[in-house]
């Protein structure tokens, strides 16, 4: 049955404010651990931002799922995102950008709480220290506007950041409606720090709902001990399809007893931010079109590369995209 929608995204709506540090004295002064992601209130985020003063900031749409929606977006897939900003600057521009890649967005906008957002200090060895304001995205009261979205689609993309507070309930939720409808679910894990704290639920979660799954390396390791290929075989009991990323060695996919193995494009790192998420893009694009497993996995890696070998962490240039496309697909 053709559907109108290809995939749609729940997740946490996040304005990526991306500057380039000239060195790393801002972090010291600010107290801020090199590499790490300091979560932070409204109050104490403008703080550090504030202490920017004249450096390029450049402002983006962000959060996981929004990375790669957005690029299914740029790459002309039929996408919907469901999140909540809040009613300031920053909501207003995060939604301006969603309609510009996706044409249309399930995004509701809070009276109560500042948009959520996420503050990316790039070193000069393209390390990022992260200064993270969850705000509105987190306070989502429902999902009941984005139910025929999910319904209408072929998949429900996830990810793990869903697994914490109220945003788990609205996560089943949507798992329950797309199940009903028949609509295959992909979850990306995210971050070896959500298996740390949660590690029994999120298997529960793959295990009993999840079609597709996206891991790196240590993501892999953590849920499932060992080496990736152990956990593709381990996962492979459960999911349709098993995508491992294990950065600069490339990824595996497996589909049953299918198996395919992806290298990187080498390229000189900018920018870390997204590279999953584009990956996640890439792979999913070619799901939606019918490719093997080897294109679709070339796709992510090519969009991958290109992606942190740029500040930020979505392509917006669709012919560059439409090219990539035409490259793996001949």
């Amino acid at each position: 049955m053709s559907k109108e929608l290809d995939i749609v995204g729940l997740g946490n709506a996040l304005m990526d404010a991306l500057v380039v540090l000239p060195d790393d004295s801002l972090l010291q002064q600010q107290n801020l651990k090199k590499g790490e992601m300091h979560m932070a209130g409204n109050e104490r985020w403008q703080e550090v931002y504030s202490a920017l003063g004249d450096l390029d900031i450049s402002l983006q749409t962000g959060g996981s799922c929004a990375n790669t929606i957005a690029i299914l977006g740029l790459l002309g897939a039929k996408t919907s995102y469901c999140s909540q900003v809040g009613n300031d600057e920053f909501g207003k521009l995060y939604t301006e950008q969603l309609i510009d890649a996706l044409g249309q967005h399930a995004v509701i906008v809070s009276e109560q709480d500042a948009t959520g957002k996420c503050l990316s200090l790039i070193s000069q060895n393209a390390e990022r220290t992260l200064v993270t304001d969850l705000g509105a995205a987190i306070q989502l009261p429902s999902i009941d506007h984005f139910a025929q979205d999910i319904r209408s689609s072929q998949l429900l993309y996830l990810t793990g950041y869903l697994m914490f507070g109220d945003m788990r309930k609205r996560m089943m939720s949507a798992i329950a409606i797309a199940k009903e409808a028949g609509v295959k679910v992909a979850l990306d894990v995210a971050d070896p720090g959500v298996i740390a704290a949660m590690k029994e639920d999120m298997y529960e979660v793959i295990r009993d709902h999840v079609d597709m799954v996206f891991l790196n390396q240590s993501e892999a390791q953590s849920l499932c001990g060992g080496t990736p290929e152990s956990a593709i075989e381990e996962l492979s009991q459960y999911c349709e399809i098993v995508v491992v990323k294990m950065g600069s060695k490339g990824s595996m996919v497996c589909r049953g007893n299918e198996k395919v193995f992806s290298d990187i494009v080498k390229v000189d790192a900018v920018d870390t931010t997204g590279a999953g998420d584009s990956y996640a893009a890439g792979f999913l694009y070619g799901w939606i079109n019918d490719w093997s497993l080897q294109k679709s996995a070339d796709l992510g890696s090519r969009i991958a590369s290109a992606v942190v070998s740029q500040l930020g962490a979505v392509i917006r240039d669709r012919s560059r995209l439409a090219g990539f496309v035409q490259e793996i697909n001949g």
